[in-house]
């Protein structure tokens, strides 16, 4: 461990509350984390005395609190190695991302009979925006499968790809089985037949280092609320190139460039995908964020939620009747388990009366549950601040919770 786990504790007030009369084991972060005070009181700093509406006014907060909001993209640049800041639209996570892209994507650039190529572990956040584009536009929604560990199965791709296919959108980590897909070897296969490709990044971007000119996606989506900063922000990365050709996503303020009764132009990017105010309050939360994880280092954050990982799977297999789903060489962060024939929503339930939050059920990953033959599990997932006494809890209150079946 390369960081005081101790010291790193102090910084999330929460961590220090009880549940129950126990001490909160929280074991939820593929969900949400928790905000270092760093983050609230730099949101509490900008509510109290730079609170004014961004580039549209003259006067002193307004250009301060732009100078805030404009600094936070360019932190985010820096964050994903983005060659410009033109390339970093602001948006409420990412969910709202995804959407952006299929419905500017399908648009602008497909017609009935297109495909769009997803994979059997994806969150609904990029299955149903396609769904929703097939039922109004007509384009057909592929899905490459995985195997029974819970890897992708890569051989099937190029026999997926068509003439027709003109988007690829994958996660690049499973929020259910923890596993690291090959994104760069599917954008290689990809842009050999000149398709983009979109990664939801909404599990990889607060556990390991992310640059976007390395993998040469042609969009990269995430939150800001899994990486320890605010919720209701998020950011779409979209190479400059493609950004150019989408039309906008909403219409309104601070998205024109002139508005007449005749017509209406755009800003230029990345404002044009930008329609009203932003929540400018929330983007220095998420820079303060992204500071709070660089002074930290990724490296040391992946080795120590990497050893979390595998201790907590090779504890989990001492337990009589574990089934664990995701066992993928790479893996990050998330364990996802049934034990025997208890019902995931009976452990999770018996598990927070002894302080340990879970998250149980289908996980926004209905189709994946189908692949599997279940209908949800439990899911333990880490973050920088947990311990391996943490694990310990959960593993003794497995053991607790299935003695009473």
């Amino acid at each position: 461990m390369m960081y005081n786990i101790n010291k790193v504790r102090e910084d999330f007030p929460i961590l220090q509350r009880e549940v129950y009369g126990k001490p909160l084991v929280y074991l939820d972060n593929a969900a949400t984390t928790q905000k270092p005070l760093c983050v609230l009181d730099a949101m509490r700093e900008e509510y109290m005395n730079v609170n004014a509406n961004v580039h549209r006014g003259v006067h002193y907060l307004s250009q301060q609190a732009t100078d805030l909001h404009e600094a936070a993209r360019e932190k985010v640049r820096q964050f994903i190695n983005a060659e410009k800041t033109e390339e970093i639209v602001f948006t409420r996570g990412t969910t709202e991302a995804i959407n952006l892209v299929a419905s500017t994507f399908c648009e602008s650039q497909m017609k009935a009979g297109d495909e769009v190529i997803v994979t059997d572990m994806e969150h609904h956040s990029n299955i149903v925006p396609w769904q929703l584009q097939s039922m109004k536009r007509g384009i057909i929604v592929k899905h490459l499968p995985i195997t029974d560990d819970g890897q992708l199965e890569l051989t099937p791709l190029s026999s997926l790809l068509t003439p027709c296919t003109k988007l690829i959108s994958i996660a690049h980590v499973s929020n259910v089985l923890g596993t690291v897909n090959p994104v760069d070897e599917i954008v290689r296969i990809a842009h050999q037949h000149g398709i983009p490709v979109l990664v939801d990044g909404a599990q990889s971007a607060p556990h390991m280092q992310i640059d976007v000119r390395q993998l040469d996606c042609d969009f990269y989506a995430f939150s800001g609320h899994k990486m320890y900063g605010p919720t209701g922000i998020g950011v779409l990365y979209g190479k400059e190139e493609w950004l150019e050709k989408l039309p906008p996503y909403q219409g309104g303020g601070e998205m024109i460039d002139k508005v007449s009764w005749e017509r209406t132009t755009f800003e230029r990017l990345p404002f044009k995908f930008e329609a009203g105010t932003p929540d400018y309050v929330a983007t220095h939360g998420l820079a303060t964020a992204i500071d709070y994880l660089s002074s930290l280092g990724f490296e040391n954050i992946e080795a120590h939620e990497q050893e979390l990982t595998r201790y907590c799977m090779e504890q989990l297999k001492t337990i009589d009747g574990m089934r664990i789903f995701g066992e993928a060489e790479h893996k990050d962060a998330v364990v996802s388990f049934l034990v025997g024939d208890i019902h995931h929503l009976d452990m999770g339930t018996l598990l927070d009366r002894l302080g340990i939050a879970v998250r149980t059920g289908h996980h926004c990953a209905q189709p994946l549950m189908d692949r599997l033959g279940i209908s949800g599990t439990v899911r333990a997932s880490f973050a920088l601040y947990n311990t391996k006494e943490e694990v310990d809890a959960l593993v003794s209150g497995i053991r607790r919770v299935s003695q009473m079946f």
